[in-house]
């Protein structure tokens, strides 16, 4: 089976995500209270491929919760193809999450007690699709693009590390979503396994249009994307185009 071609856009499609004078604090209210964001303004358009990179310590992995849904602001909004969701309720925030944000994380966070296959099929399934022979041939299919059609019946613990995370890049892409987040991906595997990784997010990123934002530390990836973005205390100071080395 061949992968479904690219989605077309309209051009008057809204970008994918728009962050208006983004903040966090904690310890709100308190003597305590410390502010690690401060007024983010970052627009991601469809089918860009985004690095954000940063010192430790600079807020990545916050923007990243907060732009995944898994936090809430403490000041501006984030715009998810259009809509706001600083007033959503769990329930809707969890709803527009299923929908549109694919996450792959440094930490491949796959399930042993389900096989391959099972788990790149498990956002499908968490959002109320029904297991049937369609959604498996798709989970099959996503496998055998990202070169694990062998291994679809194996539990993730008979596989490498660079297959681990093979496989959940092929869990995130599950749903189609619009904007895939993915956090180190890289960090936990070898320069071959991580060129592997990157060549299969621009792999999907050109098929699929989707949005990519690849936070890492590692310089080399950073140039071949489409896009460098810095985080720097907790305010973003660069914003710079590359030239992407395919």
């Amino acid at each position: 089976m061949s992968l479904p071609p690219p989605i077309s856009t309209p051009a008057d499609v809204p970008p994918v995500l728009r962050l208006e004078g983004l903040r966090k604090s904690y310890g709100a209210g308190t003597p305590l209270e410390m502010e690690v964001l401060h007024g983010i303004d970052l627009t991601l358009q469809r089918g860009e491929f985004c690095a954000l990179i940063g010192p430790s310590g600079s807020g990545k992995s916050t923007l990243l919760n907060l732009i995944g849904l898994l936090d809430t602001p403490s000041g501006g909004e984030i715009y998810v193809q259009g809509q706001g969701t600083r007033q959503l309720q769990d329930a809707e925030r969890t709803a527009l999450r299923g929908r549109t944000l694919g996450f792959v994380f440094q930490f491949h966070h796959l399930v042993n007690a389900f096989t391959v296959l099972e788990n790149v099929m498990m956002p499908a399934l968490l959002g109320g699709a029904r297991r049937d022979a369609a959604l498996e041939a798709r989970a099959a299919e996503l496998l055998g693009a990202v070169g694990l059609e062998a291994h679809v019946h194996k539990r993730p613990n008979a596989l490498s590390g660079g297959q681990q995370q093979r496989v959940a890049v092929a869990r995130a892409l599950m749903i189609r979503p619009p904007i895939l987040l993915a956090d180190e991906p890289t960090g936990n595997l070898d320069s071959r396994s991580a060129d592997e990784v990157f060549g299969l997010f621009r792999h999907f990123n050109q098929t699929f249009g989707c949005a990519v934002l690849l936070v890492t530390h590692d310089p080399r990836l950073a140039q071949r994307c489409d896009r460098v973005v810095s985080l720097l205390d907790g305010r973003l100071v660069e914003d710079m185009p590359t030239r992407p080395m395919q």
